[in-house]
């Protein structure tokens, strides 16, 4: 009977020096690592704020979640978005078909750093200088907006 409690008080020690040794090596987050994740050429800067999930502020302009919308961590880890209320956070971000917003991911500090199309400012106002310069239709002009002609009559 003593030789069986003596196996387990070695084999109990075993495994929790195996566990340690597990813990100790497992490799670190992502973030914590200062890695770049691979974003798709379609993602976009901006900064989100969720007010009222799916509701969201995206740049300061409303926007919505889509239904199944994934947001992940710096870790890669989904996020909840309840969790994020209040918060301004620096993201890269993809729409779905109808416009919404599908996938987010909350950036570090590494990924923050790289160059994205998104955050260009938003200005309005016209300085002298441009209004200066003549009328051109960029095909997004709304109609009343266009340049008027004089037919020759």
């Amino acid at each position: 009977m003593n030789r069986c409690l003596a196996a387990l008080k070695g084999l109990s020690l075993g495994l929790m020096s195996l566990l340690l040794m597990l813990v100790t090596l497992a490799p670190e987050p992502l973030a914590a690592q200062g890695l770049v994740r691979q974003f798709p050429a379609a993602a976009k800067r901006g900064t989100l704020e969720v007010t009222q999930p799916p509701n969201i502020l995206i740049n300061g302009q409303p926007e919505r979640l889509s239904p199944g919308a994934r947001i992940k961590n710096p870790s890669n880890m989904i996020v909840l978005s309840g969790s994020l209320v209040g918060q301004a956070l620096l993201i890269n971000y993809l729409r779905d078909l109808q416009g919404q917003v599908h996938e987010v991911w909350l950036l570090n500090p590494a990924e923050a750093k790289e160059k994205r199309a998104g955050m260009e400012p938003v200005t309005n106002f016209v300085f002298g200088s441009d209004a200066d310069k003549p009328k051109t239709d960029d095909g997004k002009t709304p109609f009343n907006q266009l340049p008027k002609f004089n037919q020759g009559q």
